[in-house]
């Protein structure tokens, strides 16, 4: 497999569905600069995928080629791997338009590492504080409920508060496709926060002045 774009990334991040809407998202925070640039993948009606560790942004571009060319995600993941010669020092995480989900961290990934799945959702991050980060991360995303926009980014604080990077904090990332029928639109939410003190606190900060004009327009 060919490396577009490859950097190594210690990274928490979490895919998701609404089962009630269809759509799908995106959320990731990392140490390094510009997450967003590189991690968070999503086509409406077909996927939504992180990839890290030492990332590949193939994973994200011809993963959802795969999930389109009706491939389940587990198939399409084992497809890219069994392909590349550096798939242990990746962490994949997708989710298709169905809520089925796939994930992988490679042996060779720094520690803390790992990956949880749930229902309509995949977690999973490197070299973190411990696996409370991803826990944490999952059982906000449980407990929430309303737009999935709001129930990415209360995953993402949760595995903060928990600790999340060892390495510090740079920058945060929300991905948002909406309905099927938006095919061809840009993502409904595509927030990113390239390099702060406190990236997560500062996308939310953005999240909620975006959140706040796009209510003014709807009523304008």
């Amino acid at each position: 497999m060919r490396n577009l774009i490859q950097q190594l990334t210690a990274t928490f991040s979490l895919v998701a569905r609404c089962p009630r809407t269809n759509e799908l998202g995106v959320c990731v925070a990392t140490a390094i600069p510009a997450v967003g640039s590189v991690v968070p993948w999503a086509e409406a009606g077909v996927g939504a995928i992180a990839t890290q560790a030492l990332t590949n942004t193939l994973y994200g571009t011809r993963g959802l080629e795969l999930l389109k060319s009706c491939l389940l995600p587990q198939e399409a993941l084992q497809r890219m791997l069994k392909n590349d010669p550096e798939s242990e020092s990746r962490q994949v995480i997708m989710i298709d338009a169905q809520g089925r989900t796939a994930t992988f961290t490679g042996k060779a990934c720094v520690d803390w590492k790992g990956h949880l799945t749930g229902e309509n959702y995949a977690v999973a991050g490197n070299m973190l504080v411990g696996a409370q980060v991803i826990e944490a991360m999952a059982e906000a995303f449980e407990a929430s409920a309303g737009e999935l926009e709001e129930r990415l980014l209360k995953a993402l604080e949760a595995g903060q508060k928990a600790g999340g990077d060892k390495r510090g904090k740079r920058s945060a990332a929300l991905l948002v496709m909406k309905r099927p029928e938006y095919k061809g639109v840009r993502p409904f939410i595509d927030l990113r926060v390239d390099y702060h003190e406190d990236p997560v606190e500062e996308l939310r900060r953005i999240f909620e002045a975006y959140k706040a004009w796009s209510i003014q327009l709807r009523e304008s």
